[in-house]
């Protein structure tokens, strides 16, 4: 692809931008085929090919192609394939380069900074038919998408398949995972299976990582990746339904990410919200991040004493899950009444009151509601929970993958907002950046959180690969039993700091002592004094900066984040012990602080055996972490009083 009639499009134009601004240089009528799209910095760079009759793209990282030349195009329903025979008609190479600020997030700002082109192709059907592909290269990655416009010849179409593949330069080790939940399991690219989630993450070498992915999925059908026939190294797209498009359709954007490291990868992850629309939600000052509490004996009693012990440790919400209206799965349970399910809870449940309790105290009640109830009455409930006061709803069981539904679903988050509810999406649902767009979508699942008892080593793959896709509710327990079963007390508390969601649940099986239960009580924690609590309470659920600092996919991971003046850092480790060595020069310049590190320790006796220990630390000294198997280590790094 590298032939002498390429057209370099940030060889010919580059000297028409000015780094703080966004411009644009249109070529017409060009007779080239090959088009090479560039990152700022150069490192990246993504080629575009219709010289051999098939459309066809490359991926070069530094000189060295990380994806080898794979086939672009759509396959439409009744008529000839998008993806052969095309000629460039039109270049418009724009370089954008801004930083917004975020409602909330892992970051208070975001950089947007890339290069892009936008490429018209005709072919020479009869009528001729147009095609644009977006390419747009990102320091953090390359992206791309198709855009079908409005044209004579092609009223209302059907895009059968994506002929998108991913053709890979070797049999690169990988992390694949077949469900949104599901198990993942290292192995090399010939083994990966069709169905595939997204971002895959693939490791080229050493120093090269590899993340493929989807972003702005809003109402097409979800793409996921499976092996092409006679193949080797190679993947492609693998939608979950066909497309109906009226006269025009925009795909989401599909991404290869490349880092140095699987730390840089996750580092990087607001490449997926930059390759979204900006917020559309005017006011935003109802919408607050914040720590949850499940309430689980579904009592009135229950509700009030989670909202006092909210209040008293610095959690923001109370969610009161499946049950609260009457069996989940039962089509006749109706989701605007109070009707228990006897199954989970005898009652007495005034969930009215419980809501006034905790508004007087300035603490939100969240509510679950399954699928069946979310199908047949959405706007019966949404009008409701607002007159009720419900701060926000978790959606549960959702459908996903097929256009109908996640057009459905994306739908569904507008009309919450319209009510100013925030929302939480449960089970297989995956995120790809809409909650740039529409930022009451605070969190998700798509991940197999505590509720599934993950092993020490699948939660840190979990973290290195579910994690750059956005937000998951982790469901981290802290007192149930499967804590020291998969780790420990202290790789509890940096777990809250490695997994991001901005409504962070602390306490998904665990209890305060006053909450009496009224039903099944098997696996839950009663919540005690214990000191290291205080973390949690000092713990923000969303952040001003944020640093990945260390990690290996299963191994071990290192993650420092920042709210205001102070820092919080959380390190976990696998199965291997080992002392880590963290250059404290995210802290600022000649900052002192006081590091006080949770640290397992046997010896302390109480039943989480966490340590809690002080140390004066500055951006010029390197902490050493000293940790056991399946162990973690939480430090709150305070500023002091005099350098705040």
């Amino acid at each position: 692809m590298h032939g002498a009639g390429l057209v370099t499009a940030w060889i010919i134009v580059c000297g028409l931008f000015a780094s703080h601004a966004s411009a644009t240089q249109a070529q017409t009528a060009t007779p080239a085929q090959q088009i090479e799209v560039r990152s700022p910095d150069g490192r990246l760079s993504l080629q575009i090919d219709s010289s051999e009759g098939l459309l066809q793209y490359t991926v070069q990282a530094a000189g060295k192609t990380i994806i080898a030349d794979s086939r672009l195009g759509l396959r439409l329903q009744d008529a000839p394939d998008l993806d052969h025979d095309f000629r460039v008609v039109a270049i418009r190479n724009t370089e954008h380069d801004e930083t917004w600020k975020t409602v909330y997030g892992e970051r208070a700002s975001v950089r947007d900074h890339y290069r892009q082109a936008e490429i018209d192709l005709i072919d020479t059907q009869v009528p001729p038919r147009r095609l644009t592909i977006r390419v747009r290269a990102y320091n953090e990655g390359v992206a791309f998408a198709y855009h079908v416009p409005k044209q004579a010849g092609l009223g209302p179409f059907v895009i059968e398949q994506e002929l998108t593949e991913f053709r890979f330069t070797g049999n690169h080790p990988c992390w694949p995972v077949y469900t949104a939940q599901g198990i993942y399991q290292q192995t090399d690219l010939q083994n990966v299976k069709s169905n595939c989630e997204r971002p895959l993450v693939l490791a080229a070498d050493s120093d090269s990582y590899i993340a493929i992915g989807e972003a702005r999925l809003v109402d097409y059908a979800r793409m996921r990746l499976q092996p092409i026939d006679n193949a080797e190294n190679a993947l492609q797209a693998q939608l979950a339904s066909k497309v109906e498009c009226d006269e025009t359709v925009t795909t989401p954007w599909r991404y290869v990410m490349v880092a140095d490291s699987p730390a840089q990868l996750l580092n990087n992850n607001f490449l997926t919200l930059n390759l979204n629309d900006p917020c559309a939600i005017e006011q935003t000052d109802w919408i607050r991040p914040g720590k949850v509490i499940r309430e689980v004996t579904l009592t009135t009693t229950g509700g009030k004493a989670c909202i006092d012990f909210a209040v008293a440790n610095g959690l923001q919400y109370v969610e009161f899950d499946a049950g609260w209206y009457g069996h989940e799965y039962d089509d006749s349970s109706d989701a605007t009444t109070v009707t228990l399910d006897p199954k989970r809870s005898a009652g007495p449940l005034d969930l009215r009151g419980v809501i006034e309790y905790g508004k007087a105290q300035g603490i939100g009640i969240i509510v679950y509601v399954n699928r069946r109830s979310l199908e047949k009455q959405l706007d019966q409930v949404l009008d409701l929970y607002q007159e009720w006061g419900i701060a926000g709803v978790k959606y549960g069981f959702v459908n996903v993958g097929s256009q109908e539904w996640t057009t459905w679903l994306h739908d569904a988050v507008r009309k919450a907002a319209d009510h100013q509810l925030m929302v939480d999406i449960h089970d297989e649902y995956r995120p790809t950046g809409y909650e740039r767009t529409y930022p009451n979508l605070m969190t998700q699942e798509g991940i197999g959180g505590d509720e599934t008892a993950p092993s020490n080593e699948q939660t840190l793959r979990i973290l290195f690969t579910r994690m750059i896709a956005g937000p998951g509710d982790h469901t981290i327990c802290y007192f149930n039993n499967r804590v020291t079963r998969n780790a420990n007390h202290a790789y509890q508390l940096a777990k809250g700091v490695c997994f991001y969601s901005p409504w962070q649940f602390l306490y998904w099986y665990d209890r305060p002592s006053a909450s009496k239960p009224n039903g099944p009580t098997s696996g839950q924690g009663i919540i005690g004094q214990e000191p290291e609590l205080e973390f949690y309470r000092e713990l923000p659920a969303a952040w001003d900066e944020t640093k990945v600092l260390q990690g290996a996919i299963g191994e071990f991971a290192v993650i420092a984040r920042r709210s205001g003046n102070n820092w919080f850092l959380g390190a976990m480790n696998g199965d291997q012990p080992r002392t880590i060595e963290v250059p404290l020069d995210f802290l600022g310049s000649s900052n002192h602080y006081t590091a006080r590190r949770y640290q397992h320790d046997p010896k302390v006796k109480t039943r989480t055996h966490v340590a809690i220990r002080n140390q004066t630390v500055s951006d010029k000294d390197t902490l050493k972490i000293k940790l056991t198997i399946r162990s973690g280590e939480a430090i709150h790094f305070i500023a002091d009083k005099a350098h705040r």
